[in-house]
């Protein structure tokens, strides 16, 4: 089950980074919080890039899942801004047209998280290796 998870959500960041980089590059403009100091077309680009080198490692690389599933909880806590910044300044993006959807999707970050460290064993790993110590 863990490994099924493991490929979707590897699958899943890379057709969200294939996204960024090739059809709604706009819509994650819009996600972009105003108080970055980067070019938002840069953003973008740079977090697509990174988030289809993520799904392919879930994919590829097991023996490095526990690393991965570290990883890539930490790029959903470093993009969680952007969505906390739609949500701040009510801009539409993606079909989130309304403060309660965009609220709705401000959930569903922790989840994320939660399922890269489940499906790769990260948390399970630094629980059981913190409990010898």
């Amino acid at each position: 089950m863990k490994s099924i998870a493991r490929v979707l959500l590897g699958a899943f960041l890379v057709f969200a980074g294939l996204s960024h980089l090739f059809w709604a590059r706009s819509e994650f403009q819009a996600q972009v919080p105003t108080w970055l100091p980067l070019d938002a077309d840069f953003v973008v680009l740079a977090s697509g890039v990174i988030e289809v080198l993520l799904g392919l490692a879930l994919i590829v690389l097991v023996r490095l899942s526990v690393l991965t599933g570290w990883i890539v909880a930490a790029f959903f806590v470093a993009v969680f801004p952007g969505n906390i910044a739609q949500f701040l300044t009510h801009t539409d993006a993606f079909g989130l047209d309304t403060d309660v959807s965009r609220g709705i999707r401000l959930l569903f970050q922790p989840l994320l998280i939660a399922w890269a460290l489940w499906c790769t064993d990260a948390w399970r790993t630094w629980r059981s290796r913190s409990s010898a110590v």
